[in-house]
């Protein structure tokens, strides 16, 4: 009889008070019709083991679930999760480094800057992490609470029960076609990089030497008010840039028109990268100077030499990109 005191009292506890002496009532007399007139200790193991697990048992008379998201809602809550965390944590950190080098004066030596960039950077990411998963998983809880439908079949991204009529609607993609996510994490955070570097080069990109306290930044390599001119195309192509990776994100592989939109936004990137690099004064002098002498040259070899290998460089780098992106879409 203790058993049986204890398993209600185990049940109850976990329900309202208002409902707990009810219930009390219901499940002893359920219990006792369960159990012969001569039972036993084991008769009654019997019995509770068919019960099953209190906390089970609670759950069903509170009709709520055991769980924060359960198999109805679990595959839209992932899929949403896999596709906003990236975006935010990129849309974090490329505001989080226009904040930073707006309020950046040039004090101070710039090896310090950049490190700690990447530690507040990385704590960004953790940050806005953090509150994309709390919140989403807020939501899809409360919508887990309040639907009072019965069916608890795992429902497709459109909020419907499957069918097979659903899969007209998926496109087979191969594995060597398909756009990954951390394919479209890494376009975005180049764009950052190559961003941030091109609007604070007067910082960041130059001759550095060994001090007292580490590398200083001594010369700039470039000249930032050259670079300053040619900011709002540089804006249009990190605009071109980041609308590609999220229609990228949004197809999930490669397509014809992805990989001409790809080759017509690279093509576009080599013909600015070309116009400003021809720039007669885009590199400093006294670093052409400086450089020149460490490689024992004159200056305008120098210069010739960076503008050709840059062009070169860039060139067969957009090739080969724009190659790759026209083979993986003709994969069938």
């Amino acid at each position: 009889m203790n058993l049986i005191d204890i398993y209600i009292q185990e049940v109850t506890r976990r329900l309202p008070e208002k409902n707990r002496e009810d219930i009390a009532l219901e499940l002893r007399s359920t219990i006792s019709d369960m159990l012969s007139d001569d039972y036993s200790d084991d008769d009654v193991k019997d019995v509770l083991e068919k019960l099953g697990n209190p906390a089970e048992l609670a759950s069903g008379y509170r009709d709520q679930p055991m769980h924060l998201i359960g198999p109805r809602y679990f595959d839209v809550y992932l899929s949403l999760l896999k596709m906003i965390l990236p975006i935010a944590a990129v849309i974090a950190l490329i505001s989080m480094v226009a904040e930073y080098f707006i309020d950046f004066g040039g004090e101070g030596e710039v090896i310090n800057a950049v490190l700690t960039l990447l530690g507040e950077g990385i704590f960004r990411i953790i940050e806005v992490g953090i509150h994309v998963f709390f919140w989403l998983t807020l939501v899809f809880v409360i919508v887990e609470r309040t639907d009072k439908d019965k069916d608890q079949h795992p429902l497709s991204t459109s909020l419907k029960k499957w069918t097979p009529e659903d899969l007209k609607n998926v496109i087979y993609i191969p594995k060597k076609k398909a756009i990954t996510k951390l394919e479209v994490f890494g376009y975005l955070m180049w764009t950052a990089i190559w961003a941030t570097l091109y609007f604070n080069a007067n910082h960041l990109l130059g001759i550095y030497e060994g001090g007292r306290n580490g590398l200083e930044f001594v010369t700039p390599a470039f000249n930032q008010d050259v670079f300053l001119r040619y900011w709002p195309i540089i804006v249009v192509v990190i605009a071109l840039e980041i609308g590609l990776a999220l229609y990228k994100l949004f197809k999930r592989q490669w397509t014809k028109k992805i990989a001409i939109l790809n080759a017509i936004l690279e093509l576009l990137s080599t013909v600015v990268f070309i116009v400003i690099i021809c720039n007669p004064n885009v590199m400093n002098q006294e670093f052409i100077t400086h450089m020149s002498k460490l490689f024992t040259t004159t200056t305008k070899q120098f210069e010739i030499w960076v503008v050709s290998g840059g062009i070169i460089i860039f060139i067969l780098s957009v090739a080969i990109n724009i190659f790759d992106g026209f083979r993986k879409a003709r994969i069938r």
